[in-house]
Formats: structure tokens, sequence, C-alpha cells
């Protein structure tokens, strides 16, 4: 550890110092939750054996008791699960998404945050996704997929366009600022390396602006949770103070629950120990979480529908075979087939990577679905052609194999656990394996 945050820190925690030396050597927390928009709790481990034991910061989140990994387990594949360092799920618990609410996710990348945020919607309401690296906004649509996430819109945008886009829109934004990442040296070697009092400078501007434009989202009465997972006063209460002096129509709320501790006092006019505070003596590794609500009035958009080209009748042909609900909204961009249950609204200059479900894609007058269909929630229980599988059927379909069992001709999904793992393609004794191949395990 470097002396200069060693000292920060000391200065921080006081009597406390010690017992957070002693955190360092010890393994870092880890964790997952259950994903309830695919599985409950009670099946989930009646299906999986799982060494954990109960989180203290969200619902249905677990504190892993060993430290084997389950990145390629079939929980993991199936959507069951999502890895999640347990402090990071106590955010969302804080920002209380509710049904039917417009929900904006600003810096959204791995997804942790943004699955826990739809499974709060519970069906209804719209999440909109935003990360601003490509690379880590792909790895967003990717876990969208696994996850089963419906009712959402991933986008690779900064955060002013996408949140001028969206003026007074939002019913609760979150922003999990990017930061030095203190509270996760353990975990995160590279952060450690990187940290210096300049980089927590830059950090903090560069959070003072996602704020901003924050804010511009927000409709009257809107919730905004802010987080991070690093310790600096600077990075945190400071840079709360700062937004609100400069937004005094932003009510800082306080956040009531058991676990962790008060934010520190730093000014007269603002209590910011209605913050909250994680530290790794409290079951977790470093969070600080700050609500506030938007008092004054504002400027909303109305959003506009965006209309779709002809859906070719071979996407209703499709549905139709399948079972599903061809009445659902369905828009088409250079051959490729969203579907969902809200209109498909236009972000104007926002890049969208995924748009609800993308259900399939059009090539020469023959539709072909996508991944994405089988695993989403909206369509599990819509799909009729299906075949059960065993672990070790599914185990191989996992690897690449195909399937050697009789089925009606055409595309019919693989089924475990009342849950699609993906789909398969049956010439009538074999079913060949549509897996992507960047999900397939050796």
């Amino acid at each position: 550890m470097k002396n200069e945050f060693l000292q920060m820190m000391n200065k921080l925690l006081e009597q406390e110092y010690d017992s957070y030396i002693q955190t360092l050597s010890q393994p870092v927390y880890r964790g997952f939750r259950v994903n309830t928009k695919k599985v409950n709790s009670e099946d989930f481990f009646k299906w999986f054996n799982i060494p954990c034991h109960a989180s203290p910061f969200a619902k249905n989140a677990y504190i892993l008791d060993s430290e084997d990994t389950y990145g390629n387990s079939l929980a993991h594949a199936l959507g069951f699960m999502y890895m999640q360092e347990p402090s990071a799920a106590s955010v969302v618990e804080v920002l209380n998404p509710e049904e039917n609410d417009w929900v904006l996710d600003l810096c959204a990348a791995p997804g942790g945050k943004s699955s826990q945020i739809v499974e709060r919607l519970n069906s209804s309401g719209l999440l909109i996704s935003n990360e601003i690296e490509a690379k880590r906004a792909q790895i967003l649509v990717s876990n969208f997929e696994r996850l089963g996430i419906s009712n959402a819109i991933i986008t690779n945008s900064t955060p002013d366009k996408i949140c001028t886009t969206l003026e007074g829109c939002m019913d609760k934004v979150l922003v999990d600022a990017p930061c030095s990442g203190e509270g996760m040296f353990k975990k995160e070697s590279q952060a450690l390396v990187d940290w210096s009092p300049q980089h927590v400078k830059s950090c903090a501007i560069r959070q003072r602006q996602i704020l901003d434009f924050a804010y511009v989202a927000l409709k009257e009465n809107g919730i905004l949770v802010y987080s991070t997972c690093t310790y600096s006063s600077e990075e945190n209460e400071e840079t709360i103070i700062e937004f609100i002096k400069k937004h005094p129509d932003m009510e800082l709320m306080k956040i009531d629950v058991p676990w962790g501790r008060m934010g520190l006092s730093l000014d007269s006019q603002i209590d910011t120990t209605f913050c909250r505070r994680i530290f790794p003596m409290d079951d977790g590794e470093g969070h600080f979480i700050a609500k506030l609500r938007k008092k004054g009035p504002t400027i909303s958009k109305r959003l506009q529908v965006m209309t779709s080209k002809k859906i070719p009748d071979a996407v209703y042909q499709f549905m139709n075979h399948e079972g599903i609900d061809t009445n659902i909204n369905l828009y088409m961009n250079n051959n490729r087939i969203y579907a969902g249950k809200y209109p498909f609204y236009d972000l104007k200059d926002n890049y969208v990577l995924r748009n609800q479900v993308l259900i399939g894609e059009v090539n020469n007058e023959r539709f072909e679905p996508h991944h994405h269909l089988y695993t989403s929630t909206l369509f599990t229980s819509a799909i009729k052609n299906e075949i059960i599988c065993t672990e070790e059927e599914v185990e191989s379909f996992r690897k690449g194999n195909a399937i050697c069992k009789e089925y009606q001709k055409g595309y019919v999904g693989i089924k475990i656990h009342d849950n699609f793992i993906g789909f398969g393609k049956s010439d009538g004794s074999i079913i060949k394996n549509k897996i992507p191949k960047g999900l397939r395990i050796r």
C-alpha cells in the first residue's frame, strides 16, 4: 500500500485504523445474487449446492463461504445467478425501484446493478442502461441476454448526450460513478497501482460532471442515487456537497438501513451523515452511497416512437409456429427484429446496442431466431417447441455438441430447470447446436 493512502485512511478511521489494516490480509469478500426473474431462492438451492450465507445488504444476495468459482457453472449459464461483491448489492436497495418506474443506470457495465433494478421493476417499467466504454457495453449486452432481461434498452453513449435526450423523463437515476477504487484494492490490483492524490482529484472532477448530467434526466420528485467504491471524502461527501450547492433543489435524503455507518459530517448546512459508508469491517468491500430527491419543477421531454419498416411475413410465421403473441411491439433495424412490451423510442443520436429483446434476423426472406429470444423471461413461457434435457445432455450441448434426440423439424428450445439454456435446429433425429460460440465451454 502507498504511504499517502495509508495516511489518509488513518486520519479517516482513527481508532478503527488497525482493524482496517487487518482486513487487507484477509480474502476479498465474494458473493452473488439469485436472479429472481428466472428462479426463486428455494428452487435455486434445491438444484445447486453452493456454500454461502445470507448477505445483510440486499434481498436474495449471498456471501460465498468458499473460494470456488461459478463463472462456468450451469447455474451461471442459465442466468440464475449474478456474481457480485456483497456490498455492491446495497446500492439498488437504497435506490428502491418500484413497478412502472423509468430508471436510468448511467454507468451500468458490467450490469450487476442494472439486473437488480430489473428484478425490482417486476416486469413493468423501463430501464435504460448506459455505458460509455464500448467494450464494457458489449459485456452488458451479454449479461442482459444471460439474465433474461427484456424491459431494457442498452446504450453506448456519453452521459451528457443520453441525459439530454432523456431530459425530465426518469423517475430514478443511478450514478455508480467511475472512481479511484480505494475500496477494491484487494480485488483490483491495478486500482492500487493507479492511485495517487492527483488521480483522486481527477476522479472527483469527472464525478461532479456526471452528476450534473444526471440531474437533467430526473423528473420532478425523481430520485438520484450516487455511489462509489472508494473512501476519499473528496469523491464522496465533498462531491455531494458541491452538487447540492450547485443544484439547491436537490434534497439529501437519510438512508435508514441496518448495515454500514453514517457518512462524514463536513458541512454545517448539508448533513452528509445522511449518506452511508461501508468498510471491510462491515462484511463487504468499500462503498459509499448518497440518495437525493429533486424538489424543483423541470422540463420533461416526450420521447418519440420510431416507425418500423414492414415486418416480413416470415417473422409472423415463426411467431405463430412457436405460440408467441404477434400483437407484441416489433421493430426491424438492419434486418434484425426486436420485440418488447414497450414501444421503440427514438433516442436520437445515442448509439443503441440492444432495444428490449433481439428475437432474430431475416435473411433471404427466412427468419433465424436469436439466442436472446430463448433466454428472455418475456418469452420463456410462450415458446412451445421445447425439449427437456438432463444436466449431462446440457453440459454436452454447452460444449457445442448436438443432441441426438428425435424431434419435429425446425427450431427447438433446450430446457432444464424450467428455463432455456439456448436453442438448436432439429432435422428430425439430431438437434444441431445454436448456442453462440462465445458462450460455449471447453
